[in-house]
């Protein structure tokens, strides 16, 4: 569960998909203190002229981050992650950081069903992960 979603006109190559993968799945597993294995990217494109602001064409290079997460964090944690996300999401793309949309939407724990198991509650990842069948288990702290 976290799942940061990044929508964008602009094609973005194979070594910048990864340097963003990277990036939130690093700044999530900092700031929110969360497993990395949790961290999920998804890549929306979508048709150039197709997103629109205040009734005008959104610039090419605008980028909207959708990061739906388990409610728990702190403000001062959500600015930190905010603030990373889009400083470091306008780094990779070589593009302005007001061109850089982010939101963070919380979402309880109990709302939300991964690996054939509810998650926990943030804090209760170990005894969640120690619940696990073994083969699951192991995979997870593999890509820890």
């Amino acid at each position: 569960m976290p799942t940061y979603a990044f929508t964008t006109a602009r094609p973005l190559t194979a070594a910048q998909r990864g340097a963003l993968v990277e990036s939130v799945t690093a700044i999530h597993a900092v700031e929110a203190t969360a497993p990395r294995y949790f961290v999920q990217v998804v890549f929306h494109r979508v048709e150039p002229g197709s997103i629109f602001i205040g009734g005008e064409p959104a610039s090419p290079d605008h980028v909207w981050v959708r990061a739906d997460i388990r409610s728990g964090r702190t403000p001062a944690q959500k600015s930190k992650m905010l603030r990373r996300i889009m400083a470091e999401t306008s780094e990779i793309l070589g593009i302005s950081e007001q061109a850089v949309w982010v939101y963070i939407s919380d979402i309880p724990a109990h709302g939300v069903l991964e690996f054939g198991n509810v998650l926990p509650e943030p804090g209760g990842e170990s005894a969640w992960l120690a619940s696990l069948p073994q083969d699951l288990r192991e995979k997870l702290e593999r890509s820890a």
